[in-house]
């Protein structure tokens, strides 16, 4: 394993693992571990995203699609056909990989505006597929009764269990991900994210490197949609359409698209907004996500982890 700051990860550790049992005995933030579960979930996607979008510099508006296809195959065996969870998630990971080699290996010769529309149509195709295919997902009405997970009789039943199997899987992945990013894999991409051209002249093969960054925020994605799907026991369409990838984007462009911790932080502040904060603003819920999108493209480009560095500029001058 490469080196990593381990004090911070440790921190953070530690931090998830008393969160829950402090929530208990603060009655007005007791039912935070619920949404820090669904934090958690989103985290997984926006990881991916980061790596993708922040290192690699490749656009998409479409994740939404691979977190659906993930909560829709583990719904789908584990109700129809009575199989394992844990093995639909391995299925689920594999289809959307494979989906991901398929949509990525034309798409991502493309580049800018035209990448992001490709990804967008996907997306669509993809939302549109989970509403009329009424025989396998039950259309705009969803499906349900989709069972929860368990581990050698040991059963994931409640939102603290749920919680720490949640958190257990970000650790592993953010820890993964920061491996990714210090070894050489991570030095073409970001080679590829400053220029193709010069890229490609060092020996880098591109195309390699993009449709695996692609597929491996694909399969994180898939992850946890799987794990959406067994702590919900319920999933419908609505919740992979359109808003949601862009919600994805919003997440890690206020955290900060070119560090994984700001994609933790990003996710969290939106989460813990959409479900707690933004309650009263109904439908006008939208009109603030953009007012944050527009704050922190104007005045912030490099998201909350570059709040450091720029008050670290203020004391110098």
């Amino acid at each position: 394993m490469l080196r990593i700051a381990k004090l911070p990860i440790a921190v953070f550790a530690l931090a998830i693992m008393v969160f829950p049992w402090t929530a208990h005995r603060i009655p007005a933030i007791e039912h935070y571990p619920d949404i820090m579960v669904f934090a958690g979930i989103y985290c997984l996607i926006t990881m991916g995203l980061s790596l993708l979008m922040g290192y690699a510099g490749q656009i998409s508006i479409g994740h939404a699609a691979f977190f659906g296809i993930g909560a829709y195959i583990s719904a789908i065996l584990t109700t129809n056909y009575g199989m394992n969870p844990w093995a639909c998630m391995v299925i689920g990971m594999a289809v959307t990989a494979v989906v991901a080699v398929l949509v990525g290996a034309p798409s991502l010769k493309l580049r800018g505006h035209y990448l992001a529309m490709a990804t967008l149509a996907f997306g669509i195709i993809i939302f549109i597929i989970f509403n009329e295919e009424i025989e396998w997902t039950g259309g705009p009405d969803g499906m349900s009764g989709i069972p929860g997970l368990t581990l050698f009789g040991f059963e994931f039943n409640s939102v603290e269990r749920y919680y720490y199997l949640v958190w257990g899987f970000v650790i592993a992945a953010f820890i993964f991900t920061v491996n990714v990013i210090q070894s050489g894999t991570g030095r073409a991409l970001r080679a590829i994210h400053a220029s193709e051209p010069a890229a490609r002249a060092m020996g880098v093969d591109v195309s390699r490197f993009k449709i695996l960054v692609f597929v491996y925020s694909a399969v994180l994605a898939s992850l946890a949609g799987s794990l959406y799907a067994h702590y919900l026991n319920f999933v419908n369409p609505a919740t992979f359409d359109l808003f949601f990838s862009i919600k994805l984007l919003i997440m890690i462009a206020l955290g900060g698209m070119h560090n994984i911790w700001g994609a933790i932080v990003g996710t969290g502040l939106i989460t813990f907004l959409s479900n707690e904060w933004l309650y009263y603003f109904e439908e006008f819920e939208v009109i603030v996500y953009g007012a944050i999108l527009l704050f922190v493209t104007v005045l912030l480009p490099d998201g909350l982890a570059g709040v450091p560095g720029i008050v670290k500029g203020w004391f110098r001058k």
